[in-house]
């Protein structure tokens, strides 16, 4: 974490448990089976179809991540954990607005969250806090007064296949005001769903 609070992400380890059929119990007239082969490749199997579905979700679908930093606030907190939707930019595209994840272009070993504020061909300027977006003034409800700030950009024209990217928590964020726009192929998910801490549970907007 940097020292401007920086929200980066982390993999979050998660594993699964056991849970209970729900079935009745086996009639006592019935003959306990035995815990032979049949038990042994019955449990293989189950395991081997977990670990490929889970694989399959993880690689294709939603990672968990565990959010680091705190200029994403109000929306993420610091330790949020979210689930991160990877398929999203595959099948679609990306938006204004939309809050993303993408390996920091400066050290890919790192990622961060931000959200997407201008499109490839976009005009943009910041005047004293407020965001131009092809010439006109964009009403961001997400950015409460008191995380707002007065720094101002030159007028841009986003390049292709680029995406200019801030944090919600302007005055502590450090994002494409300082390290400019996020090249298309370092984004590799949407943020989705926090899923904990449950009071924190909900889609990101």
């Amino acid at each position: 974490m940097t020292e401007e609070q920086e929200n980066s992400v982390q993999n979050d380890d998660q594993q699964e448990q056991g849970l209970d059929s729900g079935g009745e119990p086996a009639s006592s007239s019935e003959k306990p089976t035995s815990s032979g082969k049949g038990g042994v490749h019955s449990w293989v199997r189950d395991l081997v179809v977990s670990v490929v579905v889970s694989t399959f979700i993880i690689i294709f679908l939603y990672q968990p991540v565990r959010v680091e930093g705190t200029s994403m606030l109000p929306m993420l907190e610091d330790q949020d954990r979210l689930f991160i939707n990877k398929l999203a930019y595959r099948l679609g595209e990306i938006h204004r607005g939309d809050v993303v994840v993408f390996l920091y272009p400066h050290d890919h070993e790192k990622s961060y969250i931000k959200r997407v504020i201008a499109l490839p061909g976009d005009d943009l300027r910041i005047d004293h806090g407020q965001v131009y977006v092809n010439g006109n003034a964009v009403d961001e409800k997400y950015v409460p007064l008191r995380f707002a700030d007065d720094r101002s950009q030159p007028e841009m024209v986003v390049p292709e296949h680029e995406y200019f990217v801030m944090g919600d928590h302007r005055s502590i964020s450090s994002d494409s005001r300082d390290f400019g726009p996020v090249e298309r192929n370092l984004i590799y998910g949407k943020a989705a769903f926090v899923y904990w801490p449950m009071d924190q549970a909900g889609v990101v907007r």
